[in-house]
Parts: structure tokens; sequence; C-alpha cells
């Protein structure tokens, strides 16, 4: 048995007047979700317990089968795992995201929490020269993928409250600086690094090119190393993480995952979406599952931007979706499952915690269009479904029944 999870972040939405009140995924051409959820197990997982913050840590977390309520410690440990950097037990890790804030009436405004979408080039040149100019007293700076990098407190405080640089998009920033134990040094070290991003030359040749500076840094989503379970040790199966972004490949590590890089995936509207299913099919030549996660639909909610979200679930839906069942004839038997983490709501441009469409489907062999009905792959034609899942992690677990029934 082989089994393939696909997961289109943030694809859930709310209905949109521009789209004649329906959600995206309603808007969209999606015929390969349609096809599965036509003849596979609809329904809806609450991906986000009550309580957490609804955010793609918690909820992937979830998705891979493991209770937030006990393993969930924050979303920088995650990331760290990823560009291989080593925490203790005693070690902090914050989510330094590039930004750009603007000055509007005396206040400073988060204008954008990805600086312009800066690309991984430009921003490492930008860590690199914060690492030398802030890192000191057990501090210290890893760059990442694009406007996604990393601080560690060796050491640090723990009981923190920070927030989301894309919660707070459009917004007075001075309301949401971190607070509790530590939290003076955090703000003064976001000050030096914007003092330091003045007049840096990634962005003067980024203002000449119209692009938005990266002036400033956010820290967020802390928290110290989790104790994860790998698959093998829980399911007794092999399997691979497939994703452009590091808090996915982080948990990939934690779970004891291979890590698949494509060329290509940039965790962005232009991403490598075949490149990802060709890979997971080339996987499962030799491996159990695979996971393969595409952060595009996600970006585009927290942007605004509906044309580019439903491109994005378009292109989810044709190159891996629908990639992905045209190779399923070599594979053999096999369980695939295609969701999204969370809603992340155009209006709202963040996350909610609102439980997400899922379909399940078991099959052996090519799936042919004909199997189809008229049953589409969107939030409301799950919820009436009436199938809920209300603990998300345990969908995984049923998947890999029979799995853990044999340990």
């Amino acid at each position: 048995m082989k089994y393939i999870i696909l997961i289109g972040d943030g694809m859930a939405d709310l209905p949109l007047s521009e789209l004649g009140g329906r959600t995206p995924l309603e808007y969209a051409q999606t015929p390969n979700m349609d096809l599965l959820a036509s003849i596979g197990r609809l329904g809806l997982l609450r991906t986000v317990p009550e309580g957490f913050p609804p955010g793609s840590d918690v909820a992937n977390l979830s998705i891979l089968g493991y209770d937030p309520a006990v393993y969930y410690t924050g979303r920088a440990p995650l990331e760290a795992a990823s560009i291989g950097v080593r925490l203790s037990t005693e070690d902090t890790a914050f989510r330094c995201n590039l930004v750009t804030l603007s000055t509007v009436d005396g206040k400073t405004i988060m204008e954008d929490y990805s600086a312009g979408h800066i690309s991984t080039e430009e921003a490492r040149r930008i860590i690199l020269d914060l690492r030398e100019g802030l890192s000191g007293e057990g501090v210290e700076f890893y760059p990442g993928t694009a406007y996604r990098h990393l601080m560690v407190w060796r050491g640090g405080p723990s009981r923190l409250k920070t927030t989301p640089p894309h919660d707070i998009t459009g917004k007075d920033v001075s309301a949401y600086l971190p607070e509790g134990e530590g939290s003076e040094r955090l703000v003064r070290i976001m000050e030096r690094a914007g003092e330091i991003l003045r007049d840096h030359p990634v962005n003067r040749d980024r203002k000449e090119k119209g692009l938005k500076p990266a002036t400033s840094i956010w820290l967020w989503g802390e928290g110290r190393p989790p104790g994860l379970p790998t698959f093998r040790e829980r399911f007794g199966i092999t399997g691979a993480m497939i994703s452009a972004v590091d808090l996915m490949k982080g948990i990939g590590v934690y779970a004891g995952l291979e890590i698949v890089n494509v060329p290509g995936a940039t965790g962005y509207i232009d991403t490598n979406y075949r490149g990802k299913a060709e890979y997971a099919l080339e996987f499962l030549k030799r491996g159990d599952l695979v996971c393969v996660h595409v952060e595009a639909p996600d970006e585009a909610g927290h942007n605004g931007n509906v044309e580019d979200k439903v491109r994005a679930i378009e292109s989810f839906d044709r190159e891996v979706v629908g990639r992905v069942i045209g190779g399923l004839r070599d594979i053999g038997e096999y369980t695939i499952v295609v969701l999204t983490d969370h809603p992340t709501p155009i209006t709202l441009r963040t996350h909610t915690s609102d439980p997400v469409p899922f379909v399940l489907y078991h099959g052996k062999g090519s799936i042919g269009a004909d199997k189809g009905g008229e049953r589409g792959f969107s939030e409301r034609s799950a919820g009436e479904r009436g199938d809920l899942v209300e603990k998300g992690y345990t969908l995984l677990e049923s998947i890999l029944g029979k799995t853990l029934r044999s340990l």
C-alpha cells in the first residue's frame, strides 16, 4: 500500500461577491479534485484544536497525525530543524521575517509581511549582514528561504507573546510588539535591524527597481524543540516530505521523513507544481508515503489577491493532483488524501480555525474520468456531506490503522 497526501495550503476561503457568492475553491476549475470528491470520502477536518492559533504549524502537525496538544511547542523550532540548526532544550528559536514597515500619520504600519516577496538570494545577503551586526550574547541569525529566516536565543526565555506579521498587514505595529519575559531585548534587536537595513545595498537596488525594501525584521513563532516520534517509530513506514517552505521540511525532519528538494519550488505562485508531483511519484517507487505541500494559495490569500488564489488552486489541481492521478496506474494499491490545512480568506488576509475540506480515496490502478459524479471539492459540498472529523490528527491514524495494528 502506498500513501499520498496532497496539501494545498490555505485553499479554503469564504464566499466572495466578486466570484458571484462562491469561494475560490468553488469558482476555480478543479476537475481532478472534483473527480476524487465524487468517488471518495468527502468531509471536513478540524485541523486547529480549540485554544490553538490557526497557523500552518498547528494545522499541518494535525494533518500528519500529531496531536498539537501533545507535540506543539512553536513554529520556529520546526523551521530550525529544516535548515540544520540544532537546539538544546533550553534554547528558544524565533521565526525572523524580513518585512516592509512604513510610516503613516506618525504610526509604524506593517506594509508587507514578506518585504515584497524578496528573493532568497537577496535575503541571504541581508541576514548574513544582520548576523554580523546583531549576533552576540547568545543570539544567532540563520538564513532561510525568501522572507522566512531564523533567530535563535541560546538559553532564551520561553514565556513570550508574539504576533505573526501576516496577521497585522496594514495595522499599526506598536500594539503587536513582543510581550513578556525578554521582550525588551527582542524589540531592541528589531529596532537595531531597522537601522542596519535603512541604507542596505540590497534595499537600494530594490528601490531602484520599484520593489519594496526589507526595512526591518519581525520576530515571532517562538518555541523550544518538540519531541516528535518518527513515522517509522509510530507506523513502521518510510516517507518523504516535498515542500518549498522550511516549516514543512522541519516537520518532516522531526517525523523522520526524507526531505525531497524539487528544483524551481519557490513557495509562491510561480512554484514548480508539476515537478513536485513528478518527484512524489518517483519516491513512491521505493518509499511508502509521500506528502506534497504547495504554499501558493496561502500566499495569495495573505496578499488579498483573488486572481492569484484561483490560479494557484487551478495549478495545484492540474499539475499536482492531476499528474499524481495520472501516475496511479504504476503505483498499485494506494490511498490518496487531498486537503488544505486551514482557510486563508481573501477578505481577512490571515488564517482562521474553521474546519477544512478533505477527500480520501482508496484504490488500485488508474481512475477513469467516467467514475466521477456531480459532487465537487469545496467547503460547501464537504459540509453538506456531514462528515466532520473533530480531531484532525486522527485522520492519518485511521488511514494507517492497519499498519498500527500490526506493530
